[in-house]
């Protein structure tokens, strides 16, 4: 891929926004490396919007009680849930307007970063995107194995140990991406998600509620040293922002129909009504109804009856193979693009093998990592601090001093300044804590724990 030769114009003061409007034309000689194996310009913002509900909505938000508000407790975890949360639902709307400049259209976050800012930043955002979306496929994996055994303990007093339930959980989702490899291609899937995930989440807040009546001895204590609370805040922090962001919303709008920016923030505005509702729902009851004891995986804490502990795995498991392929989307887009002949259906001829190939390389190899470091929250923790952060908050702020900064007001620019310069100190703050966490766990358990 030559990007130098197209980020040609990363140093011309010249770089205009495009107006909405911009979109409506018919630009094909304008367009901007639109070469690909995925289709884009083709779904509708419902679609999107429910994809984006559904998806943050998956099975991880069962560890959010433990990993956001035990750290932070009732006052400061309400206060950052939402202040976090609104902070992010402006980034993703800011990034949302850069997804046509100069009559170009972007479809890949690293296209965008590197004909504004040059060949080191496309690769700077090529390789914090990628790291943040094979962590989170790792923790998807991890989660599904993590359903499957507990729904074995249910019936077994020696249930298998986890690393059989990963093994299966990637080759599930192995196959799911191969039959359905694309964004596009979910459509039929999203209605069927968005059952399930109402589902498993209601009949869960039955019994969770059920068990905070009956728990008279709620303890709500932050424990630890004052060095060690303020670490564990900045985890928090960065558990926050893995519930709200993705880091591939370029990839995403990518889908949409024309206009794609007004379409896209139809579905931010979805994720941030109805998707937030459910997931900061369950992260607050959680923590209700156990306190400070609430479980990493929330179904642990269930007092029963069995069948809605079994019920509620098996849906988690169900929807993640749905959930996880949304957020590993743009790195399947980059190796179907290099290795199967775009022009040709992806289940055709030689693009059959290749596919199935590529698909057993990529699940092979993260569902042997997620085996080897079965620690649920560090997962979360590490891919929402060194490379989320500055995808989310700290390059949206440098696309605007860049495009529109010459024409902005002196107070816009400061803000953005301020982003910039917060966004880093946060992604120092959240990495460091998230290297303490996997440090600690790595001195406690041995790899291929059964954890």
């Amino acid at each position: 891929m030559d990007v130098e030769g197209r980020t040609s114009n990363a140093n011309d003061n010249s770089l205009t926004h495009n107006p909405e409007h911009v979109q409506e034309k018919d630009i094909p000689n304008d367009s901007y490396d639109l070469s690909t194996a995925h289709t884009i310009d083709r779904d509708s913002w419902q679609q999107v919007g429910l994809m984006l509900v559904t998806g943050f909505n998956c099975g991880w938000i069962f560890s959010f009680s433990n990993l956001i508000m035990v750290p932070l407790g009732w006052t400061w975890g309400v206060i950052l849930l939402f202040v976090v949360g609104f902070y992010t639902a402006y980034a993703n709307w800011l990034l949302a307007a850069f997804h046509f400049i100069d009559g170009r259209r972007f479809i890949r976050y690293r296209d965008l970063m590197g004909f504004v800012y040059g060949k080191k930043m496309y690769h700077l955002t090529w390789i914090s995107q990628f790291l943040t979306l094979l962590l989170e496929n790792m923790g998807f994996i991890l989660l599904g194995g993590k359903a499957l055994k507990e729904i074995n303990a249910e019936f077994s007093d020696s249930p298998l140990r986890l690393q059989y339930y990963i093994a299966i959980t990637g080759a599930a989702y192995l196959i799911f991406s191969f039959s359905i490899p694309t964004l596009s291609s979910m459509r039929n899937w999203l209605g069927a998600s968005a059952v399930i995930t109402l589902a498993y989440i209601v009949f869960l807040l039955i019994v969770v509620v059920k068990d905070g009546k009956s728990n008279t001895n709620k303890d709500f204590t932050i424990t630890g040293s004052k060095v060690n609370k303020v670490f564990n805040s900045f985890g928090a922090i960065s558990a926050i922002i893995v519930t709200n962001t993705s880091g591939m919303l370029p990839e995403i709008q990518s889908t949409l129909r024309k206009p794609a920016v007004k379409n896209m923030r139809k579905a931010l505005y979805s994720q941030f009504t109805v998707g937030i509702l459910f997931y900061y729902g369950v992260t607050i009851i959680g923590y209700w109804a156990y306190g400070s004891m609430v479980s990493s995986y929330l179904p642990e804490n269930l007092s029963g009856p069995r069948w809605i502990n079994v019920i509620v795995n098996v849906i988690v498991f169900l929807q993640s193979i749905v959930s996880q392929h949304m957020f590993v989307a743009p790195i399947h887009e980059a190796l179907d693009t290099r290795f199967l002949e775009i022009d040709k259906g992806m289940h055709s001829g030689k693009n059959f093998k290749r596919l199935f190939l590529l698909r057993i390389c990529f699940y092979t190899r993260n569902t042997f990592v997620a085996a080897a470091f079965p620690f649920m929250g560090d997962f979360v923790n590490l891919l929402g601090s060194f490379s989320l952060v500055p995808l989310t908050f700290m390059f949206p702020s440098m696309l605007f001093l860049k495009i529109k900064g010459k024409g902005a007001r002196i107070e816009k620019k400061a803000w953005h300044w301020i982003n910039i310069i917060f966004s880093f100190l946060l992604t120092i703050a959240t990495t460091i804590s998230a290297l303490r966490f996997i440090i600690d766990n790595i001195q406690k358990y041995q790899f291929f724990a059964d954890a």
